[in-house]
């Protein structure tokens, strides 16, 4: 019971360290509920009442502290009999967790985790415990009991269970507050909607990323070491600093605003030539210039320094606040409220530039200052005090270093210059001419375009690379040059092995 126990524990510490949706014991509970006939969920109701969840989780409980039982038996009466067993229900959790909207690969991970660690904890157990049974009832050469080392790590696998149980507790009961408050709320209608997707936006082409990112595919970078839980309904965005009035806002009258809906894409400043760390979503808020035209701020202010409640600062130049671009205090991403790890309930959205000058999420404060006055929390680490998307592209397809066959070889990616947009995609092979690519349509120019192209390819080695132009005029810059301290640059350059 104990070693299965405790990775149970180990499991939910995990999820609560990185995001309560990746729990495998939340994952079966809820394959559980989506199983049992409408008797069954109506009986439970009407028997628990609110407190039917709870009776699931102690009834899963019991179901675990059963299994320790009985692997633990069957592993000391045979060697990994017991650690079969408890394969066979990591499997069972395994394929539950593959039932979950939100699985990915970390939630599968995190189960498959889970599972070894009962494995490995229930062998280590059982092992001491036969050393114990085995041994004489005094030790040779003075060497430490075997019973003393079986019984310190029963007690130690004890005592991580209870107290480990107790953290993960207050961590799920702090997320399950926030994600029941998200669960109910109902994203007004927006005042100016976002315009259709173009017919002739996707490239159409197997093995690209889709347009639009999925909530569970779009990728996660900041500071926050766990996920910050915040409550709607306590939540409150103050403009400070150098405003003629101070506004205070809440959840509700955020809701209450004429909100805006635009397909934008945001990128990390940490993304490499030819990297993931960009996606492009459906947000949902209210624009900034808006809240800044009734904060009004003063004469000399330059800056606006964001806060987040666990205390990260970003500094976004005040003039991209109000030159147009729909910079929003978002409460939506595609479709529904905020996720808790995207910035629940609100965050920051600026078209046009890394998310470390703009992207703040779980947003609490803006304050309005000068760059000469404050600095946001990259800066001193080396960063660049403005970070102004640079015009990037990438090839998706085919993936780097993978044979193909000779023929007609399709090549396919995504390109961005957000707030500019793309006007061309070029590709060319082994650093001969470059070659047009065909551009599908844009969403917006605060979006990244897909491209394709067909190119004969014989049998041989390539080196095939990628670059774009921005509808301004501007040529990507394919001077490689790393991250820091405002970008990476360079073209995407893949490596193709043509085979007969």
């Amino acid at each position: 019971m104990v070693a299965v126990g405790s990775a149970a524990v180990l499991g939910e510490l995990l999820a609560g360290f990185f995001s309560p949706a990746l729990s495998p014991v939340t994952a079966v509970g809820g394959a559980v509920i989506d199983a049992v006939p409408p008797g069954v969920k109506d009986w439970a109701v009407a028997l628990f009442g609110t407190a039917d969840k709870v009776a699931l989780l102690a009834g899963m409980a019991l179901v675990i502290a059963v299994l320790g039982a009985v692997a633990g038996t069957m592993e000391y009466r045979r060697r990994f009999a017991g650690v079969a067993l408890v394969g066979v229900f990591g499997l069972v959790g395994l394929a539950a967790v593959l039932t979950r909207a939100q699985a990915n690969a970390a939630a599968v991970l995190l189960a498959a985790l889970t599972a070894a660690a009962a494995g490995i904890l229930l062998r280590l157990l059982v092992g001491r415990l036969g050393n114990w049974r085995t041994l004489p009832p005094e030790p040779a050469n003075g060497a430490a009991p075997a019973r003393r080392r079986f019984l310190q790590a029963l007690a130690g696998g004890a005592v991580f269970t209870v107290m480990g149980g107790a953290v993960a507790a207050i961590w799920r009961g702090a997320a399950a507050v926030a994600t029941e408050a998200r669960s109910r709320i109902t994203l007004p209608a927006p005042a100016s909607p976002a315009a259709a997707i173009p017919a002739g936006a996707e490239a159409g082409f197997a093995g690209m990323q889709p347009l639009v990112t999925p909530n569970g595919d779009f990728y996660r970078i900041d500071t926050a070491l766990t996920v910050p839980v915040v409550d709607p309904a306590t939540w409150v965005l103050k403009v400070t600093g150098m405003v003629e009035r101070e506004v205070e806002l809440t959840f509700t009258d955020l809701l209450a605003k004429p909100l805006t809906e635009r397909h934008i894409t945001i990128a990390c400043v940490s993304n490499t030539v030819g990297g993931d760390l960009i996606g492009n979503a459906l947000w949902l808020g209210w624009p900034v210039q808006e809240l800044l035209e009734l904060a009004g701020p003063k004469p000399g202010a330059d800056m606006v320094v964001s806060r987040s409640v666990d205390g990260w600062t970003a500094g976004t130049p005040l003039e991209v606040l109000q030159d147009g671009r729909d910079a929003l205090l978002a409460v939506g991403m595609n479709g529904e409220p905020l996720p808790l790890e995207h910035g629940f309930p609100v965050r920051l959205v600026v078209p046009g530039l890394y998310g470390y000058v703009s992207a703040t999420k779980w947003v609490t404060e803006l304050n309005i200052t000068k760059f000469a006055d404050d600095t946001a929390y990259w800066t001193p680490r080396g960063w660049s005090e403005r970070g102004p998307i640079k015009i990037s592209s990438r090839i998706d397809v085919p993936r780097t270093g993978r044979p193909v066959k000779a023929g007609t070889l399709m090549f396919a990616g995504v390109a961005w210059a957000q707030h500019t947009g793309i006007g061309t995609v070029e590709l060319r092979v082994n650093r001969g001419p470059w070659q047009r690519t065909e551009l599908a349509e844009g969403i917006s120019p605060d979006t990244w375009y897909q491209w394709k192209l067909g190119v004969d390819m014989t049998e041989g080695q390539y080196e095939v690379q990628v670059r774009a132009t921005d509808l301004a005029g501007e040529v990507q810059d394919g001077q490689v040059r790393p991250v820091a301290p405002d970008g990476a640059t360079g073209f995407h350059t893949i490596r193709v092995d043509v085979t007969p």
